[in-house]
């Protein structure tokens, strides 16, 4: 299954610094041994067109190997770090999971 989750920073987060440590929270969650793979990513340069949400900061897709083991990740203490660590940096989240 994939799970995807789009990230809106607030203003006073998107400058280099701390753009840089929320990259580094992103990368640790690769390191929770419950996810099988995925990568975060920033909005790519394409051409704009009306289908095209760009307004998003970062997102990150993560496979896990069944639900069960996407549901462990939701409350695996690693996890609540991250969400913990940057919850007061976002504007607003968004996740999508498929099966």
């Amino acid at each position: 299954m994939d799970h995807h989750v789009y990230f809106w920073l607030k203003e006073d987060y998107k400058n280099d610094v701390d753009r840089a440590i929320f990259e580094q929270g992103l990368a640790a969650l690769f390191d929770i041994k419950l996810v099988a793979g995925g990568r975060w990513a920033v909005p790519a340069k394409v051409m704009i067109r009306p289908v095209i949400d760009q307004s998003w900061d970062y997102a990150l897709t993560m496979k896990f190997n069944s639900i069960e083991e996407h549901d462990a990740y939701q409350v695996d203490a690693d996890h609540h770090v991250f969400i913990s660590t940057f919850k007061d940096w976002w504007e607003q989240v968004q996740v999508k999971d498929l099966a």
